[in-house]
């Protein structure tokens, strides 16, 4: 699953299901009203006036009636899971991959996502071209240390077929205690065939920055992820950096999913001058798109960097590496990155559930809207590492390159 760039809580919202008249509802029950034709809808209770426009949403209680009436089972019927599935319905419709219904379980895992420890084999994992796709293995995780990559495909998991297979499925099969195994069936682009990949879930502790002074007075800073803790470790390492004798930056970004917006903004802050534009929020028309300036100091304003980017770099990576690219003349390294280009917000819904959903697109300071293509390096190099103990050529490249700026 793709971190999400722009998360903001409001209060609860109210589900819009509503019959065409409402005579009353109490205890569980509901008594609504289709072309003069009174039924009870039973397993509904907080339902108010918000049919939209032009939509005739009769046709969702006939439903229901339906299925009240006529299922073979009618016994077992779950209609909290009923609700559920057509809110999924809902927002699948709309042929978002981003704008997702998450019941109160998989709300739960997403915000154990973004708080950098959960159970399971350490990747993130998202869809392109309709298919499960690798987006970053984390770095030290099982997955990162059996060897998948950004961009492999998932082909099954645990043998059960993987296409038509949601995120949030493919998440919930994947996660679990530690110690227990995943079978996944992966597909690599330079493979003749899918290989087979057991891996054994663990404790998952992200870290969010590390930093160290490399040869020749260059400072190299991972960035792991743009969680709230990534801010002031961030900060930490920036004041570090600047008392030390480090003269020029090694950012790396590489299988680094993304997370917050607005920390990436902060980070900008430290190399792009105050009140320059960071990213901008295009809501469909000039007027009401959102720029995003530098409040920043400015401190590594005057240092060369180079960014090290891959195909796992998306969202808040892609939004630091093109303020960088745009406003400061920084050089980007590796390969095209993942191409998140739009914004969501996590909007939470009064039973624990949650709506994430797409709310804007995001252009580069230049301009650059980059859905589905990227942001593009100045030197493409790709990882040729069969394991991690090889020779890193990207950051090898990075080195020659910032040593020479």
């Amino acid at each position: 699953m793709i971190r999400y760039i722009r998360m903001k809580r409001f209060s609860p919202l109210v589900l819009l299901m509503s019959a065409i008249t409402i005579a009353s509802f109490a205890g569980g029950f509901l008594t609504a009203r289709i072309n003069g034709q009174s039924f009870i809808v039973h397993g509904v209770t907080n339902i108010e006036e918000g049919q939209p426009d032009g939509a005739d949403f009769s046709l969702f209680w006939s439903a229901w009636q339906l299925v009240q009436e006529k299922y073979a089972d009618a016994g077992t019927l779950d209609y909290q899971q009923m609700v559920y599935g057509s809110i999924k319905g809902m927002v699948e419709s709309l042929d978002d991959p981003y704008t997702i219904f998450l019941e109160p379980q998989e709300a739960k895992q997403f915000l154990d996502d973004i708080s950098g420890f959960f159970e399971g084999v350490g990747m993130e994992i998202g869809m392109r071209n309709d298919t499960l796709t690798i987006i970053a293995p984390l770095e030290g995780t099982p997955a990162y240390l059996a060897g998948l990559k950004a961009g492999d495909k998932i082909i099954s998991i645990n043998e059960k077929t993987a296409q038509n297979m949601s995120v949030e499925e493919a998440v919930s099969l994947i996660r679990g205690q530690k110690g227990t195994q995943v079978k996944l069936s992966i597909f690599r682009d330079d493979w003749k065939e899918a290989k087979e990949f057991e891996l054994t879930r663990d404790v998952i502790n992200i870290p969010s920055v590390t930093w160290n002074i490399r040869r020749d007075k260059v400072a190299y800073i991972k960035i792991h992820q743009f969680s709230e803790k990534s801010r002031t470790q961030f900060q930490q390492a920036a004041k570090e950096i600047l008392a030390s004798d480090a003269d020029r930056l090694i950012i790396d970004v590489r299988n680094d999913p993304g997370g917050f917006l607005e920390v990436a903004v902060d980070m900008a802050g430290w190399f792009v001058k105050k009140d320059e534009v960071v990213v901008v929020e295009d809501f469909g028309s000039d007027e009401n798109n959102r720029e995003y300036l530098s409040k920043g100091n400015a401190a590594f304003a005057d240092y060369p960097v180079v960014v090290l980017m891959n195909k796992g770099s998306a969202s808040a990576s892609e939004i630091l590496a093109g303020a960088l690219r745009d406003q400061t003349g920084a050089k980007l390294i590796g390969e095209q990155s993942f191409g998140k280009g739009s914004v969501q917000e996590l909007i939470h819904l009064g039973d624990g559930s949650a709506v994430k959903v797409t709310v804007a697109k995001w252009l580069t300071p230049k301009g650059d809207h980059i859905t589905g293509k990227g942001l593009t390096p100045d030197v493409q190099i790709k990882d040729e590492r069969k394991n991690p103990e090889e020779t890193d050529m990207q950051f090898e490249k990075a080195l020659e390159i910032v040593s020479q700026m």
